[in-house]
């Protein structure tokens, strides 16, 4: 199953909450905002911030704010700088695989996850924010799941 991390969560409800903000935000600002435990927001907001997502300023007035305007931050771009490059298989991409001789689908796995990286990146902080990913995707639903109410993006 392919799952993104917490982080990778936690930094998009922190991301979109930075971006309703106009001035420079702490991390225990966010966290009594998201309800994410403050450690764990300071966490996801260095690594945003050496990923150059958000600026950090220090001093009695500092915090974070973001780098760039919520409709200029796809998902994709959080999940790589949080998780690490977008990859479905160790194969992807020209990865190492114990079974390249044996299993004949070199180089189709790079198909599809192209195809999944695609659509990451055309999905931004802001359709997340305004609750328009279908509207992005050309009214893409998710599957509804067997015995459960249908899923919505």
């Amino acid at each position: 199953m392919l799952k993104l991390s917490k982080l990778t969560d936690y930094a998009v409800v922190a991301l979109v909450r930075l971006g309703q903000k106009e001035e420079v935000t702490t991390s225990p600002v966010l966290s009594r905002s998201t309800g994410i435990p403050e450690p764990t927001v300071a966490k996801v907001l260095k690594i945003l911030a050496t990923q150059g997502i958000v600026t950090s300023q220090r001093g009695a007035r500092g915090g974070y704010r973001l780098a760039h305007p919520l409709e200029e931050i796809s998902i994709a771009t959080v999940i790589q700088a949080i998780d690490g490059p977008i990859s479905l298989t160790t194969c992807v991409d020209g990865g190492d695989c114990d079974a390249r001789s044996t299993c004949g689908l070199g180089g189709q796995w790079d198909m599809v996850n192209a195809a999944i990286r695609n659509a990451l990146s055309a999905i931004t902080l802001a359709d997340m924010k305004n609750h328009t990913v279908t509207d992005r995707l050309g009214g893409l639903r998710a599957p509804s799941m067997p015995g459960g109410p249908a899923a919505t993006a």
